[in-house]
């Protein structure tokens, strides 16, 4: 046992203490007293005891106590050596000492408690595949069972792995486990299977030129003699289909193609070997831009073709016209087009995650959208609240109009079993956006059905927005099918009410039996003017009776085979019914100073017949505007893109003279140019770092600031972290999936880049030789070693515990005590009575005539002066 001190530099203040008390002593009256002696005493050991408080006092106790923390690579590269490490561990812990506490953790990216640190007997854990075992970070694990650890006690840390770390250095770390209490030893795992061919070079031009001979190079490393297969996709369409020989290490192959697409073009290699040790690195993603015209996509529907196609110039562009129903998937889809034009188009042919592919595009890549009117556009299309209503200057929702028709309207869903899952979540969704539409004045019910009726809010005026869509957000799945009774009853509750306008929607993904008298029920109904819509969802509802159940009941029917078409086809019946949104009364607009547009009607602007009322959003330019105050043509920049609204339709039924005006195709033209992004030849470099890590540069060093947006092929925005290195030089850490992601990178002077980036597959996935070197020294330099034998692993720690009891709070409470003994002493004299008496019987009293010769002495002392 030993006492310690943790704050040394406290006890330099004892040199002014002592300093000021030796002058006190010195000059006081009272150091010849014995009093005063004691209390001089007792104040220096109170000031003692307070300066040796602050210097964090301990007793040290000896203890024999140890800690040994195993740490096991669970990541990719050594995943089949997870069972040898268990192996290897089970055989370690019968050299184990009663004095010796154990505890397991995995790791790979992130880290994992097995077994708890105990002192307590314990067996081999069964252990499952780690999370986030794409990575390894030796860094993060080696701190973190540290920290597992109890302080002061000795420790070792006993790593297993192949020292291949992906994210973090433990190189850096090292320096804080030197020379402490913590060793770490070091036990090189290897995967157990050696052989595995992998993709580690795809390359591709990063521009060409439409129908220029492209050279893609491929290089595969194998680690053994092998054969298979090379095959290459163009935007996922195969290419080319090789059989090849690969040796030993390297292994490089060149093809040439013409690429005949335009845009974007997504190329994918893909290598195919028997008894392969991992599939994940036999693909391999690269893109290439070609360099060509503008592209405009002109969507439109087989109902409604467009005729903006023959209006546009083609010598100065490309235009590509697509089916609604067929548009893109994916963001690669979009990219190559500078513009976008929807052209009459409802929004259940579309789809909400195609929208937000759509939206993505324009936001963080800069491609121009623009919405044309119609009878099945805007509100009428059935866009409110959608990703495409966020886009676009104008809101659906007409606001401040007046007149509008009293309504009642009725949802009846199906909650069945089979609507379990995204089916029910969605739909209840699309139900709560089309209660938003509703006003507070308008009557409302909400019935689900299974085999039985749930009336969730019944047939009435709806009063609380909120709480209704609560309502039918919380409604679960579960139970069989009955359709019509919920329908009946609809009819029921509506059939005698007095509003102009009475709707029934009903969705079911499934089919049953109707009663024999159920075309009597929808038959007389048509005469209390209540409508019935019908949407099936998925393939195995019943379209054929839906389709004429809504035939009969005069509503539409809706075949959802998208599900996530659904939220437009409520909002668009909903707002068909709630809102009289066609102004057609003939008009001329007014124009705001927008030269662009202004240019074009210098001689005036013809009439127009009707258009689709919207509301402006805040911060939207007006182009032109009806005489209501409605806008005609609104723009303004979402993100990167600028989307314009024109409300009115294109093919003149609406748009009347407008359409027959000599300056109509110069109206078209002059629309796409205001779309098209204004890119600039921006010099940008995009190159790979390490993992997800990718540095941006602009080489011409023009560039203070740059914004990046980051998203992948769903539309999905990816996570970064950005960090400047200089002006014009960004570093980006991406945590995205191996693919393709796509860069938008905008600077401080309007200028514009876009490129698709490769994501490689993790370095956990290549094949590599453990980094024996590594575990070496991460060995050396902690005090460890580099173990061969499990029992290796329980031999003595050279550093002796130690069992720390603070005393601090001790030295205070005695001088606490010493100083009320002080205040004792000098002011209730309980120990004064005693000294008096023990100086009484010092003081005994003289004899007489010493006395009278003591008062000669005096008075003659006296007489002499």
């Amino acid at each position: 046992m030993d006492i310690r001190i943790e704050e040394p530099l406290w006890l330099l203040v004892l040199i002014p203490i002592t300093l000021y008390m030796a002058y006190a002593w010195k000059t006081s009256n009272m150091r010849f007293v014995q009093k005063g002696t004691i209390l001089y005493a007792l104040r220096s050991l109170v000031i003692l005891c307070i300066v040796f408080a602050l210097t964090v006092p301990y007793v040290l106790l000896p203890d024999n106590e140890e800690q040994i923390i195993f740490v096991v690579d669970r990541s990719v590269s050594v995943e089949e050596a997870g069972r040898e490490a268990e192996e290897w561990i089970a055989e370690s812990l019968k050299a184990r000492k009663e004095n010796q506490s154990v505890g397991i953790y995995s790791f790979a990216g992130t880290f994992r408690t097995d077994s708890r640190l105990t002192d307590t007997e314990i067996e081999m854990p069964k252990l499952d595949q780690i999370e986030s075992n794409g990575a390894t970070n030796i860094a993060n694990a080696i701190d973190l069972s540290a920290a597992v650890a109890k302080a002061n006690i000795a420790t070792r840390i006993v790593l297993l792995s192949d020292g291949l770390e992906t994210e973090g250095s433990i190189e850096e770390l090292l320096p804080k486990y030197e020379n402490g209490l913590v060793q770490i030893d070091t036990v090189v795992l290897r995967r157990t299977n050696e052989a595995d061919a992998s993709i580690s070079l795809f390359e591709t031009p990063r521009t060409a030129f439409e129908g220029e001979r492209q050279l893609l190079r491929v290089e595969v490393e194998s680690s053994t003699q092998t054969t298979g297969q090379l095959l290459v996709y163009l935007n996922d369409e195969e290419i080319i289909r090789e059989p090849i020989a690969l040796d030993e290490g390297a292994n490089q192959f060149a093809f040439h193609h013409e690429a005949r697409g335009t845009g974007l073009l997504k190329y994918e290699a893909k290598l195919i070997v028997p008894d392969d040790g991992l599939l994940e690195n036999n693909r391999m993603l690269s893109v290439t831009m070609l360099e060509q015209s503008p592209r405009v996509l002109i969507v439109q529907t087989e109902r409604s073709p467009s005729v903006i196609p023959s209006l546009l110039d083609r010598n100065a562009m490309e235009v590509d016209v697509v089916d609604a129903e067929r548009l893109p998937e994916t963001l690669s889809g979009y990219l190559g087009y500078g513009a976008i034009i929807f052209d009459n188009v409802p929004g259940h042919l579309v789809g909400e995650h195609k929208m937000t592919v759509i939206e993505q595009a324009v936001k963080s890549f800069g491609t121009g959208f623009m919405m044309v009117g119609g009878d099945e556009s805007y509100g009428l299309g059935g866009y409110f609240k959608s990703p495409i209503e966020r886009l676009l200057p104008v809101e659906m929702e007409v606001k401040g109009k007046e007149q509008l028709p009293s309504l009642g309207l009725v949802i009846a869903m199906d909650r069945s079993g089979s609507m379990s899952g995204s089916k029910i979540v969605i739909a209840r969704e699309a139900a709560a956006r089309a209660v938003e539409l509703l006003r507070n004045e308008d009557t409302f019910g909400f019935t689900a059905f299974d085999h039985e009726i749930w009336e969730v809010i019944p047939v009435g005026p709806l009063q609380d927005k909120q709480d209704a869509m609560d309502q039918i957000l919380s409604i679960p799945a579960g139970g069989g099918t009955d359709i019509f009774p919920s329908v009946a009853k609809a009819y029921e509750d509506l059939g005698d009410l007095k509003l102009q306008r009475k709707h029934i929607i009903l969705l079911t993904d499934g089919q049953s039996s109707m009663p024999p008298d159920y075309e009597d029920i929808i038959a007389e109904s048509k005469n209390t003017n209540v409508t019935l819509s019908t949407v099936a969802i998925g393939t195995d509802a019943d379209s054929a009776l839906l389709e004429e159940l809504a035939d009969l009941g005069g509503g539409r029917f809706y075949n959802a085979v998208d599900e996530s078409t659904i939220p437009a086809i409520l909002t668009r019946e909903t707002s068909m019914l709630t809102r009289t949104y066609i102004e057609d009364d003939p008009f001329y607009v007014s124009l705001s100073n927008v030269p662009e547009w202004t240019s074009i009607f210098r001689e005036g602007v013809p009439q127009m017949n009707a258009y689709i009322a919207t509301t402006p959003k805040g911060t939207a330019t007006i182009v032109a505007q009806s005489p209501k105050e409605d806008p005609v043509i609104a723009e303004w920049m979402y993100g990167l893109g600028r989307t314009v609204a024109f409300t009115s339709d294109s093919t003149g039924k609406w748009s009347g003279d407008l359409a027959r005006w000599e300056g109509y195709a110069d109206f078209w033209n002059t629309a796409v140019a205001r779309l098209l992004p204004s890119f600039e030849d921006v010099p940008y470099l995009i190159t790979h770092d390490r993992g997800g890590t990718y540095t941006i540069t602009d080489s011409s060093r023009k560039s203070a600031f740059l914004e990046i947006a980051i998203v992948d092929e769903q539309g999905n925005e990816v996570p970064y972290q950005s960090e400047p290195l200089a002006p014009g030089k960004v570093r980006v850490t991406l945590e995205a999936d191996p693919g393709l992601v796509f860069f938008g990178v905008a600077d401080d002077s309007g200028g514009l880049f876009e490129a698709g980036v490769s994501v490689p597959y993790s370095m956990e996935y290549k094949p590599s030789e453990p980094n024996v070197a590594m575990l070496e020294k991460i060995a050396e330099r902690t005090g460890g070693e580099h173990l061969e034998g499990p029992a290796q692993v329980f031999r003595p720690h050279p550093y002796k515990s130690g069992d720390r009891k603070p005393i601090a709070d001790w030295l205070i409470l005695m001088a606490m005590i010493l100083f009320f003994i002080d205040i004792t002493l000098r002011r209730f004299g309980m120990f004064s009575s005693l000294l008096d008496r023990k100086m009484k019987v010092d003081e005994q009293p003289a004899p007489a005539g010493k006395t009278e010769d003591h008062v000669a002495e005096l008075l003659k002392a006296k007489r002499k002066r």
